[in-house]
């Protein structure tokens, strides 16, 4: 089951005038993006940084406005919900875990407190505060002592567990984790992955996992949807895209992802130069300018998504042209 569609998101930021008094295009931070969500899967969001990943994120969680394009949960049209149904929707269907563990939660607060704004805010286990608080706790894989401590006195990979008890507090269908945990030390991160794995499991949580990091992408995805600046370059199932991406730039990506037998080359040459401005994005495929494989087409005509031959649905020319 849908449990959340994202469909032809667009966010232009808008223009504002320069340094010295000239007006400035509007940054194009997404593009007719669309996405879904099904019940107890993840779906790995992937990409790298400034090309418009964490913004489907940010709108999901009502933290900023699509300029057309709509989010839909339950029924629910949450761009344009009334503010009566907002709530109630918004919560069944978005809670996010922020990326920086430490400035998501509030350092006078402890965490019995933190974990019982949602609660209260919700009208959520009634008469069993105390019991629903020792149960998320151990859900996460805290001891339940850890309850009358303020964050400063636990580590960062225990706030993060802290913020996905927060997050789960609410009771929600689907989670929005934006490069959850991208601010912890490598070791704690794999621990990050598995409990949100875990979680999974266990709730049948639907959670909308958001990375620059491919490894951890392909670990804990069911599908994956790379994003090429501002939209989707490539969608498809975790095994088939990182086992035969058809897409150039997911190619460059996982090709970047170090192997450990050495004696596996690189797919293809990894990206070169930096990534077009969002304030004039080039014409044609938005890749054009670094890809390995361009040819004249790819210059002009955007790209289409079309199925490959590998089982993947991608933007590229050289798709319909057969030819990777």
């Amino acid at each position: 089951m849908t449990v959340l569609e994202i469909e032809n998101l667009t966010r232009y930021l808008g223009g504002s005038r320069g340094l010295f008094g000239g007006a400035e295009a509007p940054v194009r931070a997404e593009d007719g993006v669309s996405l879904t969500l099904e019940t107890g899967t993840i779906l790995g969001v992937a990409g790298e940084s400034g090309c418009g990943k964490g913004t489907p994120g940010r709108i999901i969680a009502g933290l900023d406005r699509p300029t057309p394009g709509q989010i839909r949960s339950g029924g629910t049209v949450l761009t344009t919900a009334r503010r009566q149904h907002y709530s109630e929707a918004r919560r069944r269907a978005i809670q996010l875990i922020f990326q920086d563990p430490y400035a998501s939660l509030n350092p006078r607060m402890t965490v019995d407190q933190a974990l019982s704004e949602p609660i209260r805010n919700f009208g959520l286990a009634c008469g069993r505060r105390t019991q629903r608080i020792a149960e998320l706790l151990d859900a996460v894989g805290l001891a339940r002592s850890a309850a009358d401590k303020l964050p400063h006195e636990v580590s960062g990979g225990q706030r993060q567990r802290i913020g996905i008890a927060r997050a789960l507090a609410a009771e929600p269908e689907p989670i929005v984790a934006d490069e959850a945990v991208s601010a912890l030390d490598v070791s704690i991160q794999a621990q990050i992955v598995n409990l949100l794995a875990q979680l999974r499991r266990d709730f049948g949580l639907a959670i909308l996992f958001i990375s620059h990091d491919m490894a951890l992408i392909e670990q804990i995805s069911d599908r994956v949807a790379v994003m090429c600046p501002g939209q989707i370059g490539e969608t498809g199932s975790a095994s088939d895209i990182f086992r035969a991406p058809s897409h150039p730039y997911t190619q460059a990506l996982t090709a970047s992802t170090p192997d450990p037998d050495p004696r596996l080359g690189p797919i293809v040459v990894a990206a070169q130069g930096e990534i077009p401005s969002p304030r004039n994005p080039t014409a044609g495929c938005r890749y054009h300018t670094r890809c390995p494989l361009v040819f004249e087409r790819c210059r002009f005509e955007v790209p289409a998504l079309q199925v490959s031959g590998k089982g993947t649905v991608a933007a590229c020319h050289q798709v319909s042209n057969a030819s990777i």
